[in-house]
């Protein structure tokens, strides 16, 4: 293997696609001249979010190249994947690589960074660069390095974008407004999804006894959580009709999780059918010894089908219990529950 030292025959690009808005040092007298801060290119890493470099290499010579890219540094190893189109390069042509960087999430809690007393600070920035093998496994085979990029990792802040653009060019601000944010954003949080806590279909189980109370709702325990929930975010709703065809038929799509079908004319083909059972009436001249009804039918009556989809899927008593509770106390019913 040979370490080229002339002028290669490839030339290679770097390009971040999230570039650090400050570097540390930045606006200070560099003691050495390829310090990380003043590398030409820097790629910034967020804890547990990806980030990437572009990687364009160029065929500046006449023949094909075979080549294996390679990515080095003083960072973990698993840190970086290597994203590539082939390893074949043509006469005068490119290709185009990206380096896939991801750092966990947990950096910043690192425990063997916080120990009291340890002299070695966490480390923030790191060297890179990127080594091509060119024909690799064979007596010609040259290994080239590009130029060195910087990776500079820092917590996320959303702080900075409330700053002028001048005060978001020192890292110091940055990493300084993130102590804050740290500090009050969970409240802020906690302000913004308040409206979830007093939801009944998202509030923590632990509130719906409060909810329930608020709305004037007896909670029964043979409802499950996610029918008490719907119970009593449309409790009012309930109130408001009870009485009515309306309100106990939006009850029993409430328990039985049943279709309203709203859109079907023929109340007898709903999945909740409620009819009142009228013949023909006593007319003169009409009316049949044996078929006509005084006044057409059962006064205050009504009958209520109910037909789910699975047999044997449906509490029959409960049923009773729920149109005892809504409908007029003068009314008489029928249940049937029709398995199909």
């Amino acid at each position: 293997m040979v370490q080229s030292r002339s002028s290669p025959p490839i030339h290679i690009e770097l390009t971040p696609m999230q570039i650090p808005e400050a570097l540390p040092g930045a606006g200070l007298k560099l003691t050495e001249p390829e310090s990380i801060d003043s590398l030409s290119s820097g790629l910034l890493l967020n804890p547990g979010q990806p980030s990437e470099m572009i990687v364009c290499i160029q065929n500046l010579g006449d023949i094909p190249l075979r080549l294996n890219l390679k990515v080095d540094g003083d960072f973990p190893t698993e840190w970086c994947q290597i994203g590539t189109e082939g390893n074949d390069i043509p006469p005068r042509g490119r290709m185009d690589a990206v380096l896939y960087f991801r750092i966990p999430k947990t950096f910043f809690e690192d425990q063997q960074a916080i120990i009291p007393g340890k002299k070695d600070r966490l480390k923030l920035d790191f060297r890179s660069f990127v080594t091509l093998h060119l024909h690799p496994d064979t007596d010609r085979e040259q290994v080239y390095h590009s130029k060195q990029f910087g990776l500079h990792i820092r917590p996320w802040c959303k702080y900075l974008e409330f700053l002028p653009v001048l005060y978001r060019e020192v890292d110091f601000i940055g990493r300084f407004m993130k102590i804050f944010e740290e500090a009050y954003q969970p409240v802020i949080d906690s302000f913004n999804t308040m409206w979830a806590n007093l939801d009944p279909l998202t509030a923590p189980q632990e509130l719906l006894p409060f909810l329930a109370y608020w709305v004037a709702w007896q909670v029964d325990s043979t409802w499950d959580t996610h029918q008490q929930r719907r119970l009593i975010r449309r409790a009012v709703e309930l109130y408001r009709w009870r009485g009515t065809r309306k309100g106990l038929r939006l009850y029993l799509h409430l328990y039985t999780g049943l279709p309203l079908d709203e859109d079907i004319p023929n109340e007898n083909d709903k999945h909740i059918s409620i009819t009142e059972p009228f013949g023909d009436s006593f007319i003169l001249g009409e009316a049949q010894l044996g078929s006509a009804i005084l006044a057409g039918g059962r006064a205050f009556h009504f009958v209520v089908r109910l037909r789910p989809e699975q047999p044997n899927s449906i509490n029959e008593n409960l049923m009773r219990r729920i149109i005892e509770q809504e409908k007029p106390a003068f009314c008489s019913y029928e249940l049937f529950i029709e398995n199909g």
